[in-house]
């Protein structure tokens, strides 16, 4: 699995890639028609399916001439089962900081003077 994240990320490290696949969530797609939003040749849109397509975010089928390219959700499934146990990390320590803030404040309510004398 670390490979096939390692691939993933690549792939999912170069906005035009991202563009990709985002178009790609919307349903199929010709390479003609996932090159028209950006200035690239031919050339570099397909070296950048190629990439998506290794790492196994696309497909590409075959139909007489057209070759839809399609997402392919699992690799995105791993991202995110990976990432969620940081999230669940990070919720957990901002969920003791919230605590601990709480309790310095109600502490602080307590005894607002803070060693200040109040003038008259």
């Amino acid at each position: 699995m670390p490979d096939r994240l390692d691939a993933t990320f690549g792939a999912l490290s170069d906005p035009t890639r991202r563009a990709i696949l985002a178009r790609l969530a919307l349903g199929e797609a010709s390479v003609k028609e996932l090159s028209q939003p950006f200035a690239l040749s031919a050339p570099t849109i397909s070296k950048h399916l190629k990439v998506l397509e290794r790492s196994g975010l696309i497909t590409r089928g075959r139909d007489a001439q057209f070759r839809p390219c399609r997402l392919e959700a699992a690799p995105l499934r791993e991202v995110a089962d990976w990432v969620e146990q940081y999230r669940a990390l990070w919720a957990e320590r901002f969920d003791r900081l919230d605590a601990f803030l709480q309790k310095v404040q109600s502490t602080g309510k307590k005894g607002s003077k803070h060693g200040r004398n109040k003038r008259r």
